[in-house]
């Protein structure tokens, strides 16, 4: 039974990584999670200089799911090549960096600077807020989606993955938008903006007022956008949002995606990752399926 799936000719042994931020860098869920199962592991986002992050409180659980705005807290690409790129190399597992920053010479300093280093994909984060751009995300504007996208696959060395941002009107624009700026896979959906508000206090739940909402409840709105931009677009897609087991993830390989990433599942669920990977393999197992690749895209 082969569970491998190529993305961009990058191998992985089965479809099935964690969503960045929810896991560190690895080292954090390593002593629940045996890395070596997992198909990748995402990193946390890096940026070219240490990012503090919003202030607290900067998390709130919703009905369903939960609302963050940690506001991409990294302790920057100096830490990180030194400390977690040789830390996730001692695992036989692909290593996908997801890359942030406020304006494209940010981006582009990363990707640099990841260019020798033994890393196997690049994770453009582009729902980041443009500085430049008068504090729109680079990923609610198509003309700045291809763009940035254009600009980062010029120096970067290692296949990139546009990672789109859910809070737009059509997503399949951003799709096309990221395909026409070269990108090499597409990966979706990032949060989708929320608000929560304490009705005893009076105040928002979070110091930012709005943050990302994830988990369960989003779900079937991650579903219908992996649907729509497989039916869109050429290149691979990884697909996460919601996803909490193997029958969450089979839905949105069924819809196109040819990987699938776990976030919030893990903050109650440590196994969640590696639960899936079986459920998978089981699903496979009853119902004779004898590759995967099969099942990509089989929705009828």
């Amino acid at each position: 039974m082969d569970m491998s799936v190529k993305i961009a000719g990058v191998e992985f042994k089965n479809p099935v990584m964690e969503a960045s931020g929810t896991f560190g860098s690895g080292v954090e869920y390593s002593e629940f999670v045996d890395l070596n199962k997992l198909g990748a592991v995402v990193t946390k986002g890096v940026a070219n200089v240490p990012w503090p992050g919003n202030p607290t409180p900067r998390i709130a659980e919703t009905y369903g799911g939960m609302i963050n705005a940690i506001g991409l807290q990294n302790p920057g690409i100096d830490v990180f090549i030194k400390r977690d790129i040789p830390f996730l190399r001692q695992y036989d597992t692909r290593i996908i960096v997801n890359v942030c920053g406020r304006t494209t010479e940010d981006y582009i300093d990363v990707v640099e600077r990841l260019g020798d280093e033994p890393v196997d994909m690049l994770e453009i984060n582009i729902s980041c807020p443009n500085v430049k751009e008068g504090g729109i995300a680079f990923g609610q504007d198509p003309k700045a989606v291809e763009a940035i996208t254009k600009a980062v696959k010029a120096h970067a060395k290692q296949p990139i993955i546009m990672k789109l941002s859910p809070n737009v009107t059509d997503i399949t624009v951003m799709a096309k938008a990221a395909q026409a700026g070269g990108t090499d896979a597409i990966s979706l959906i990032n949060t989708l903006t929320g608000m929560k508000i304490d009705i005893h206090k009076r105040a928002f739940a979070l110091a930012n007022k709005t943050g990302g909402l994830s988990g369960p409840a989003i779900k079937p709105v991650a579903l219908r956008m992996v649907y729509q931009t497989a039916q869109a677009v050429q290149v691979p897609i990884i697909g996460m949002g919601g996803i909490m087991n193997g029958e969450d993830a089979l839905e949105f390989i069924l819809a196109g995606a040819s990987a699938v990433a776990i976030g919030t599942a893990n903050f109650h669920n440590p196994y969640a990752t590696v639960e899936a990977v079986e459920g998978i393999r089981s699903y496979m197992e009853r119902y004779g399926i004898d590759d995967i690749s099969q099942l990509i895209g089989a929705v009828r």
